[in-house]
């Protein structure tokens, strides 16, 4: 990468002077002991060969002669307008710089030699220019075909990898608005690798918190527990895509592959699975030959409607609700250009099943809209990971259909075993129905896969909550803290479980915090006049309650939250009966009806109403196993 031309990092039409810029790039190595365009990573590379000049020549070898130099920087000069036309040219400029050397070597070993420089160089001893420029030539003519025009191996087979890390791709387009489009290639290409389940692939959520980071690679991995990362960049233009990709091996800093892809914005999904079998090949990874044809399998897609498919994963991934409502246009935008696009339809179902947690939205409203979008990305692509994963979660959260729920989830797994939302969101179910120790198989997975997932680590803590360990639950919820302490979900987890414990004073104040962070999200508030009323503050729980009673005449609050506060006050009939309205609104909180460790309702459950309402949600028996 550090010798390719301008034009060829831009992805345009090539001609020979971009070899003559390779060559300057050579030459400029050898006369100055360091390359003329370097860089930690290879975007930064690139950006420099795009936008800086390199340090003159004189400055850090002063050996190198003014017409030397000259030669060299025609060599790399941006514009191949103004760079040598033809190598002839350059073999007649470089003939003449030996013929003045030659005849002026007398003269020259009369005169005191030059300070040495304090600097790295190779040394030229006794060769002299027109034979040091003729082994670069040949340096560049061993190296051109395998390196700097179709990509490089770096030769070395690289056994030993069973995990991998993504950075973030940087967007090399020059334009901010184009951010969307980089992050959307960095997920195409973990979702791609992440189907190869001998490898271990962290998501998206993890590695974006590198992006703009200064850590050096071995710092990453470690902090990723991964063996080996690829980073890279990406550059749009119209139909176009350039894909510059290498793997460097995590200990050692070597790089063990780099290619450079040039596509057409049609064939985006072949080329990342061009990329996910180069690196399983060049790092000798099992892939099954049920994985290898789901690799190769892959379609054409509309330009179009592509991009609008990332710009609305891009808002989908910044998990706020005015955020994935534009993000549905997009996604709607998508399937109307290509009514067969089965991915945009999962982000549709994805984005309506989230607003119900994030919106707030009214269930019986979103969830329809989700199963009905998540039920034709199916039918459309019945290998489409994310497609099952949408269609469990509706079976799950609205029909409360448990054994469908759980046969979606695992054909997700199955799938892509890499997809850490999918066992994340099997551990919710699994938790659900008391099945608690393969919940925590599952979540344990999903953080292994997205290790500083915010929400992946704060479930955790929900999950050993639901099974009962307050004190595992409260050391996992305070490490995460280390991640972001203004995440209100992983406050009022924090907070429900020091209730639990008996903590009413800690609990009250984290489930402040999160009631304050999130802007008064009716949960977070519910909860707080809990916290308040088992502190014998119910004057105060009270005051949350009228406060929420207002609320709901401008904005949609979950009837659930309404019971929550009146089974916190003692008041049974009132929390049963809006109990009995956020079943007929199909509230996904209904499932915490079967945790018996939930003990905000453990006084209803002797009335025959309470019974009645967890007998129509149709629970498995505790530990009974999923239907195939």
């Amino acid at each position: 990468v550090n010798y390719m031309s301008p034009e060829q990092a831009r992805g345009e039409p090539l001609d020979s002077r971009t070899d003559l810029f390779s060559f300057g790039a050579v030459l400029y190595e050898m006369f100055t002991g360091r390359q003329a365009f370097d860089g930690d990573s290879m975007a930064e590379i690139l950006a420099r060969i795009l936008k800086e000049e390199p340090p003159s020549p004189q400055t850090l070898n002063p050996e190198v002669p003014a017409r030397l130099e000259e030669i060299i920087l025609k060599a790399l000069e941006k514009d191949r307008k103004l760079r040598y036309q033809t190598a002839s040219d350059l073999r007649a400029d470089l003939s003449r710089l030996r013929r003045d050397a030659t005849a002026g070597t007398t003269a020259a070993t009369t005169r005191p030699a030059p300070a040495r420089v304090a600097h790295r160089k190779l040394r030229l001893a006794g060769m002299g220019f027109g034979a040091a420029a003729l082994l670069a030539l040949l340096f560049l003519l061993i190296t051109k075909a395998g390196f700097i025009h179709r990509g490089s191996t770096a030769g070395t087979q690289a056994p030993g990898i069973h995990s991998i890390a993504v950075l973030p791709l940087d967007n090399l387009s020059g334009d901010p608005e184009q951010e969307y489009f980089a992050d959307g290639m960095t997920d195409e290409l973990i979702t791609e690798l992440s189907k190869i389940s001998a490898l271990r692939v962290i998501a998206r959520t993890s590695v974006m918190r590198y992006r703009g980071t200064r850590k050096s690679l071995p710092e990453i991995a470690r902090e990723l527990h991964v063996d080996a990362v690829i980073e890279g960049s990406v550059m749009h233009s119209g139909n176009r895509v350039r894909i510059n990709a290498q793997l460097v091996d995590a200990k050692t800093e070597r790089n063990l592959w780099a290619q450079t892809y040039d596509r057409d914005l049609g064939d985006i999904l072949a080329l990342h699975s061009d990329v996910a079998r180069a690196i399983a090949r060049q790092i000798r990874i099992k892939v099954t030959p049920e994985e290898q044809k789901r690799l190769a399998s892959t379609q054409v897609v509309n330009p179009r409607a592509y991009e609008a498919y990332l710009r609305g994963r891009y808002l989908w991934n910044k998990r706020t609700g005015p955020d994935m409502r534009k993000g549905i246009g997009y996604f709607e935008q998508a399937v109307e250009i290509d009514p067969n696009y089965a991915t945009a339809y999962a982000g549709i179902a994805d984005s309506y099943l989230l607003l119900v947690f994030y919106g707030p939205a009214p269930p019986a409203v979103n969830f329809p809209k989700a199963k009905a979008a998540a039920l034709k990305a199916v039918a459309l692509d019945d290998s489409l990971a994310e497609g099952h994963a949408s269609l469990a979660n509706a079976y799950f959260h609205y029909d409360w259909d448990w054994p469908a729920a759980g046969k979606e989830f695992r054909r997700a797994i199955a799938l892509n075993p890499g997809y850490a939302a999918a066992h994340h969101w099997y551990a919710g179910l699994l938790s659900s129905m008391g099945r608690h120790d393969e919940a925590l198989a599952e979540i344990r997975r999903a953080q292994e896969l997205d290790p500083l997932s915010l929400i992946i680590n704060t479930d955790f803590g929900s999950t050993l909550f639901d099974g009962g360990d307050y004190d595992l639950a409260i050391n996992q919820l305070r490490t995460t803290l280390e991640l972001d302490p203004g995440f209100w979900v992983l406050r009022w987890w924090l907070g429900r479980s020091y209730l639990a414990k008996g903590m009413h004073e800690a609990g009250v104040r984290e489930l402040e915090s999160a009631a304050e962070l999130s802007s008064g999200n009716p949960s977070a508030l519910a909860w707080l006049g809990y916290g308040y009323a088992v502190s014998g503050e119910t004057a105060r729980t009270r005051h949350i309650l009228a406060g929420l009673q207002q609320k709901a005449k401008e904005s949609y609050v979950s009837p659930y939250q309404f019971a929550v506060l009146y089974a916190a006050l003692g008041e049974k009939d009132q929390a049963i009966g809006y109990l009995e309205k956020a079943f007929q609104e199909r509230c996904y909180e209904m499932y915490f009806l079967n945790l018996e460790r939930h003990r905000l309702f453990r006084p209803l459950r002797s009335d025959p109403r309470f019974q009645e309402l967890v007998r129509r949600m149709n629970f498995p028996p505790e530990n009974a196993p999923a239907a195939d």
